[in-house]
């Protein structure tokens, strides 16, 4: 059985974000040249995202912020009325598609097609919340995953666990009140979008079960290490959870553009490695990781090879 599943589209190199913006097509392509130019890419086993219904889209969010986003797309806006999210008259369908990849992915890792997935994907998700799209982000990917796992699969805890530069405050918001939910994060603080502040730990059911880790910039694997040793794991192993969703931002490697952290290429190696652990640990292995932010196509591209690599077992 091929162990990792590598979920991605050709059609999402047509989300058209305008001239000069950071979350281009370029993105993509970097990373599937560099899985060729590696050798990686025969080892993967490769899937095709299906299209997102609506149901799963609503297990998410608001009814009224889903007509809104497709009206704003439909009018030819250049940009969501919600927030800075750049879009172009394929930007629906194309979101749906990137929130299908990961129902794809837990499709396959949930009835043993593969040990584990990565979604490449776009737009990204983890800054679209419960009502609002923003961060270039439309569709919470790795929330509908979660909703879909657990509704359709009937699968119980679910740990997120965000490594991206910036806090998934869409994530966060929308998983803020819900004990089913563990939501791990680990980002450079003051940044964009100015949420993710310690005393940000959940409330109601969810009391306790959002763990922020803000840290300063020039932060490294020193800092995030200690963040997953001495926070994630003792949470982790309180809760026990039955899946392990990852936010992966490769713009928290050196060099990214939007973001000041110092991880390396063998820093997301071993962080996939300790959710690897968590994931074989609690959750049969189970782990599905989505493609977030990472502007520095030479950074991306390197920084998703290692995380592949370490899925795979190096």
């Amino acid at each position: 059985m091929v162990q990792t599943a590598f979920v991605t589209s050709e059609d999402y190199l047509q989300h058209d974000t305008g001239p000069g913006h950071p979350e281009y097509a370029d993105r993509l392509r970097a990373v599937y040249a560099r899985l060729v130019l590696s050798g990686l890419l025969p080892q993967l086993q490769l899937l095709e995202p299906i299209r997102c219904p609506e149901q799963w889209m609503q297990a998410v969010h608001t009814t009224d912020y889903l007509q809104r986003a497709q009206s704003d797309i439909a009018a030819g806006r250049s940009e969501l009325s919600t927030g800075d999210t750049p879009v172009c008259p394929r930007s629906w369908d194309l979101a749906a598609l990137a929130a299908g990849a990961g129902m794809v992915a837990i499709d396959a890792v949930i009835r043993g097609a593969a040990n584990n997935a990565f979604c490449a994907v776009r737009p990204p998700g983890h800054h679209a919340t419960q009502a609002a799209g923003m961060g270039f982000c439309i569709l919470n990917n790795i929330a509908i995953a979660a909703r879909y796992a657990q509704q359709h699969h009937g699968l119980g805890k679910v740990l997120i666990v965000d490594w991206d530069v910036h806090h998934g405050n869409g994530t966060q918001d929308i998983f803020y009140e819900d004990d089913s939910v563990l939501y791990f994060s680990t980002h450079q603080w003051p940044w964009y979008p100015g949420t993710g502040a310690a005393s940000e730990t959940g409330t109601g059911k969810g009391l306790g079960l959002t763990v922020n880790v803000p840290l300063p910039a020039g932060s490294g694997m020193a800092e995030i290490g200690q963040a997953f040793e001495n926070r994630l794991l003792p949470a982790v192993n309180q809760f026990r959870p039955e899946l392990v969703l990852v936010s992966a931002g490769f713009d928290s490697r050196r060099g990214d553009p939007l973001g000041q952290f110092l991880l390396d290429d063998e820093d997301f190696a071993a962080l996939t490695r300790t959710l690897k652990q968590v994931a074989d640990e609690h959750a049969n292995g189970h782990l599905v990781s989505f493609l977030e932010g990472g502007y520095s196509l030479e950074g991306l591209a390197s920084g998703v090879e290692a995380h592949l690599r370490a899925l795979l077992n190096d």
